[in-house]
């Protein structure tokens, strides 16, 4: 298979134009890395790349899911990798981009899923109701740190999962996460930022969507049907408070910024960790051509370790 493209980091450094403009330049077709942006309606709050400015370049798994449907990450890999092979099968170029880290590790990487029980996950979800997610968080901690560690206290979902994982396979849920190694070809190029250039970035984009109408978004949404998984994304979840009176819209927009910049410190910390990523600078005014030679020294086989890149990412914290 082809050496995939694969353009990752933090939301609001510009992975979706590096993208389109790698498809352009490779003859590559766009697919899409982020759980959120599966899903149908969910166009403004997540940034979903309009089609009339998608240049014609072919974009796949986007719009796939109803917004009352849960995504999973089984389903994902199991989709994403289809579209995968349809595209190197017709001798195109697949350049993924997204920024929901397990997701792409699941299409790259050698990843299983456990199998699932429907009275252990609804007793653990009904602890979740009755005790909080912290409390099961915590109880997390204490039998797989490091699954703790990439979850946060909050993602009810996730520590449900990983805490039924653990009681179906009496194994750490970490012990199912993948490893960096590839199990398809591939060349990771993360966007790096400032702090406070990321944190001026957040709240232009924060500000476009209030502008683009991401409330008459989420009011729509509702009468849809909108499930768990969307309902507590950033940037919905706030808007849907508001709507509910739960607090102001202007309140509402604040903590979209405030959420957007923690998801973006979270991201980081997760493509961070993984020593494959090759870090460049979002500003770069020769950012296209960069990542272009990061493809070409990847298809010759000559691309290292990131860590072995004159010029390492600086941290998002600095």
């Amino acid at each position: 298979m082809t050496v995939v493209v694969a353009v990752v980091g933090p939301t609001a450094t510009g992975k979706s134009d590096l993208g389109l403009a790698l498809a352009e330049r490779l003859g590559g077709e766009v697919v899409n890395a982020d759980a959120l942006q599966l899903y149908r309606g969910l166009d403004i709050g997540t940034a979903k790349l309009p089609v009339a400015e998608r240049r014609g370049v072919p974009h796949h798994l986007l719009d796939v899911l109803d917004p009352d449907e849960d995504a999973t990450v089984a389903a994902y890999q199991r989709d994403a990798r289809a579209a995968l092979a349809d595209i190197a099968a017709r001798g195109r170029r697949a350049v993924a981009v997204g920024g929901s880290g397990l997701y792409v590790r699941s299409l790259l990487d050698h990843m299983e899923f456990p199998g699932t029980d429907p009275d252990v996950r609804a007793a653990l979800e009904a602890r979740v109701e009755a005790e909080g997610a912290r409390a099961l968080h915590a109880e997390l901690e204490a039998a797989d740190p490091v699954a703790a560690g990439n979850i946060g206290p909050r993602n009810a979902r996730r520590i449900v999962r990983a805490l039924e994982v653990i009681a179906l396979t009496g194994r750490p849920y970490s012990a199912n996460l993948p490893s960096h190694d590839y199990e398809v070809p591939a060349v990771q190029i993360g966007l790096d930022c400032d702090r406070a250039v990321l944190d001026e970035r957040v709240q232009a984009r924060v500000d476009r969507m209030w502008a683009a109408g991401l409330v008459d978004e989420v009011r729509g949404l509702l009468g849809r049907g909108i499930g768990r998984t969307a309902s507590r994304a950033v940037g919905y979840a706030e808007v849907l408070a508001a709507l509910r009176g739960e607090i102001t819209e202007e309140e509402a927009r604040d903590q979209v910024v405030a959420g957007t910049r923690r998801l973006a410190r979270k991201q980081m910390g997760w493509f961070g960790r993984d020593p494959r990523v090759h870090w460049l600078d979002a500003r770069d005014p020769e950012l296209v051509d960069r990542a272009l030679a990061l493809v070409a020294a990847a298809d010759a086989g000559t691309l290292g370790l990131a860590t072995d890149d004159p010029a390492p990412r600086r941290s998002l914290g600095s």
